[in-house]
Parts: structure tokens; sequence; C-alpha cells
């Protein structure tokens, strides 16, 4: 029974996709957390861009679909 325990822990076969996965999971939450911690400030700083267009002269849209019906 120990043996197949320290089997268990000893076999690497499948174990690099894995790691890449959690590795992976870790770094979404991550990126994710870090959005919705400056949501404001990136907020903010799209609208100031958006606000430099207007006064431009330059109107942004909100759909790219360039045809025509």
């Amino acid at each position: 029974m120990l043996n197949k325990i320290k089997g268990l822990f000893a076999e690497e076969q499948g174990q690099g996709m894995t790691e890449y996965g959690l590795v992976l999971g870790v770094i979404a939450v991550g990126v994710i957390g870090l959005l919705v911690m400056f949501r404001g400030q990136i907020m903010s700083m799209f609208e100031s861009i958006t606000g430099g267009l207007t006064e431009n002269g330059i109107t942004p849209s909100t759909t790219t679909d360039t045809t025509t019906p």
C-alpha cells in the first residue's frame, strides 16, 4: 500500500500539461483581478481619449460595420 502511495507522487507522466494549465489559470485570475481593481482608471482613460477625439471633430463610432444596407 505504501508503494502505491509513493508511486502517485513519483509518477510524472502527464504532469507537465497540468502544471501549464494551473499557471495559465493563475495568470488569468490575476489579470481579471487587476482589471477589476483598475476599472475606474481604465474607464476614465478611455473617456478622456474619446473626449479628445470629439473635441478635434472626430466622432468615435460604436460599431465597426462599414457596409451600407
